[in-house]
């Protein structure tokens, strides 16, 4: 499949990118929808090559896929699932899961749980201490990074309960964020579909201790984002504090549903739904669109192009927002949890990279740290950049374009570089000369051809970010369709679960472990006898 793009690669890696630029490339190559605007000019992808890549999609069948994933059809086949958090937040319409539409329970648990969210910010519903102050939310992969990392991103339409968060099964956490924190005025949502991810229930036990102190009945102010009925009645929490969902949501799809509670009662039910609403719309755009027009395929076939045609083993997601300083760490899990596989849907093993080593941190930050690298290293890193339009500081607006000043700043500069003769004029002009001035200069060269793309959006609003998580959702989704790969699955995360299960009883010495390997017994001697 990559074979004559892989060809086609081979004949222009050389050439520059600023040679691409006619009249109309910076129009032609950019895709614009809803308030969106991608550009992806500052690639090496020409006209010819940006048709070779849209045949991937219809080779791979793209559209029959989608529609398949809309639909409610198996497609996570290792799991026998179907893969439906598009489902959640639609406001209407019907889609059937075994024979059954799945939207009336959606619609029911939405309404629960908004109608939850509204009379506990109303102080309708209170703690033992009256009105709840603040929402610790327990969980970890999905159950965490998506709720922590929107919770940032909107803070400026939170308007309820301080919420935070605890994901990492480390003590220091837990007793980090409990600390200082009014146990009668507290609200702990534990977020675990099964209710036995160990990580998460035993920073739950240690909560509920911490409660027990000075709550008489500390699990009436838990909650449960669970499917296991009987396993959070023996924790003690009432059920019509349980809010569940299907199998068929993923935990780092899940953000939209009961795993969205905290981000629900810190923003509110009416900016939750415009948030959904965000997404949905997305969700409209990725099935109605076709071709280049369309902008998860886009982002995805760009991302294409740099990871399994031309070989670049990672890719930086930049967003100038400071309030978007979790986003890259959610794509993380998003993306390389989903198509970070070894093996095709058929079984066989990959014939190209899967996908890439995805990182970041937002601008301006990264200038002054890591773009050093990005600049100059020997590893040439595809940057997505991301800077709104507006920014939420009206009285600031001089520092926000400030910021977008600095953005654009950067993918000129990784396209543009600095040559020889420019770095020698700034050497000689420094008062160098001679061979000093030769030395000098070397270190000032850029040798820029360095690709980016630019995403910019008009304002970071509960809408936009529902756009935003949306598109990478479907960006990830067309690049694993292209490389044959389920996207939903990730058994690559269960043999490190087993194993620590199994070392933890030799680590407490309950057991001798004799089955282990001499490495780790060494080391879990140093750990335990020092």
């Amino acid at each position: 499949m990559f074979t004559a793009l892989k060809v086609k690669y081979a004949a222009v890696r050389d050439r520059k990118i600023t040679t691409l630029f006619d009249t109309s490339r910076a129009y032609d190559f950019a895709v614009q929808t809803d308030g969106l605007f991608f550009d992806y000019s500052k690639t090496n992808i020409d006209r010819e090559t940006l048709r070779m890549l849209l045949e991937l999609i219809k080779t791979a069948g793209l559209a029959d896929k989608r529609a398949a994933m809309f639909s409610g059809e198996k497609i996570n086949i290792t799991e026998d699932r179907a893969v439906l958090h598009t489902a959640l937040r639609k406001s209407s319409g019907a889609v059937t899961v075994d024979g059954q539409d799945v939207m009336p329970d959606v619609l029911a648990t939405r309404a629960r749980m908004l109608k939850f969210a509204e009379e506990l910010r109303s102080g309708a519903l209170q703690g033992r201490g009256g009105a709840y102050t603040d929402i610790v939310n327990i969980g970890i992969g999905g159950s965490d990074l998506g709720p922590a990392m929107a919770y940032l991103a909107l803070k400026p339409y939170s308007q309820g309960p301080k919420v935070h968060y605890v994901s990492n099964v480390d003590g220091a956490h837990v007793t980090d964020v409990l600390a200082g924190l009014d146990a009668q005025t507290t609200l702990v949502i534990v977020a675990s579909k099964t209710f036995t991810t160990i990580e998460t229930l035993t920073n739950a036990e240690t909560a509920l201790r911490w409660m027990g102190q000075s709550v008489a009945n500390p699990a009436d102010q838990f909650v449960a984002l669970s499917t296991a009925d009987d396993k959070t009645a023996a924790f003690g929490i009432s059920p019509d504090r349980v809010f569940g969902f299907e199998d068929w949501v993923g935990g780092r799809y899940s953000l939209w549903g009961p795993i969205g509670l905290s981000l629900a009662l810190a923003i509110g039910a009416d900016n939750f739904t415009a948030f959904l609403n965000g997404a949905a719309a997305m969700d409209d755009h990725f099935q109605s669109v076709d071709g280049a027009d369309n902008l998860p395929v886009m982002l995805a076939l760009v991302g294409i192009w740099h990871a399994q045609v031309v070989g670049y083993a990672t890719r930086a997601v930049l967003p100038y927002e400071q309030r978007l300083s979790r986003f890259p760490a959610y794509l993380q899990q998003l993306e390389m949890e989903s198509n970070g596989k070894s093996v095709g849907i058929d079984g066989q093993d990959l014939t190209v990279p899967s996908g890439p080593i995805v990182w970041g941190e937002p601008g301006t930050n990264g200038q002054h740290a890591f773009y050093q690298l990005i600049h100059q290293g020997t590893h040439i890193i595809p940057c997505e950049f991301m800077i709104a339009r507006q920014g939420h500081e009206p009285d600031l607006t001089h520092q926000h374009q400030l910021l977008q000043a600095n953005c654009l700043a950067q993918s000129q500069a990784l396209m543009l570089g600095r040559d020889l003769d420019a770095a020698r004029a700034i050497a000689a002009s420094k008062g160098f000369e001679g061979s000093e001035l030769e030395r000098q200069a070397r270190h000032r060269v850029f040798k820029g051809n360095r690709p980016s793309t630019t995403l910019i959006y008009p304002k970071l609003t509960p809408y936009c970010l529902g756009q935003l998580i949306a598109l990478y959702e479907h960006r990830v989704f067309v690049e694993g369709v292209i490389l044959g790969i389920n996207s939903f699955d990730q058994w690559g995360v269960e043999l490190g679960k087993e194993l620590a299960t199994a070392l933890g009883p030799v680590i407490s010495g309950a057991q001798p472990g004799h089955e282990n390997d001499p490495s780790t017994l060494n080391l879990v001697s140093k750990l335990t006898h020092g």
